[in-house]
């Protein structure tokens, strides 16, 4: 995930999204994509160079101005790599002693180096608003104690 990283930081910015949407229908230089977006050319120049940086985009010279195009290659790769990251990742609710199967429990999750969950319930559709919100009977029903709930010691500390 970290090659991945500055490319979607420049994509994080709404300017540089719609740049690489223009993009990818017509190379274009900064005067017609300053026109397109009603913002400055040194505006424009900007943020292809945060663009560029990332290898998001590409200059060619052609007479006097320069036409940008979109590395199409790298926007695959950016969303090849959040596909390998979501496919690998593990269901969130085994990560959680109180919701998975005994067997992924303690060691399992040491060795994955993940700290264990003690700010959820069994049954959360049985809460009716915010955690902090849990009536004593709500917690009785959901854990069986009120004792040290993530419920009733975020009560104690406001």
């Amino acid at each position: 995930m970290p090659d991945i990283l500055p490319a979607l930081k420049a994509l994080a910015d709404e300017t540089r999204l719609r740049i690489i949407d223009l993009l990818l229908t017509h190379d274009l230089c900064v005067g017609a994509l300053a026109g397109h977006l009603k913002i400055s050319k040194a505006a424009v120049s900007q943020h292809l160079q945060i663009l560029r940086k990332a290898g998001l985009v590409r200059g060619e010279k052609r007479g006097y101005w320069t036409h940008y195009s979109v590395e199409k290659r790298a926007i695959h790769q950016i969303a090849e790599g959040l596909v390998k990251k979501t496919d690998h990742a593990p269901d969130f609710r085994v990560l959680c002693h109180r919701s998975g199967p005994d067997e992924i429990n303690g060691k399992d999750m040491e060795r994955r180096g993940l700290a264990m969950c003690k700010d959820c319930c069994r049954e959360p559709d049985r809460l009716k608003g915010k955690p902090e919100e849990c009536t004593p009977e709500q917690i009785r029903e959901c854990h069986g104690d009120e004792k040290d709930h993530p419920c009733v010691f975020k009560k104690e500390e406001k």
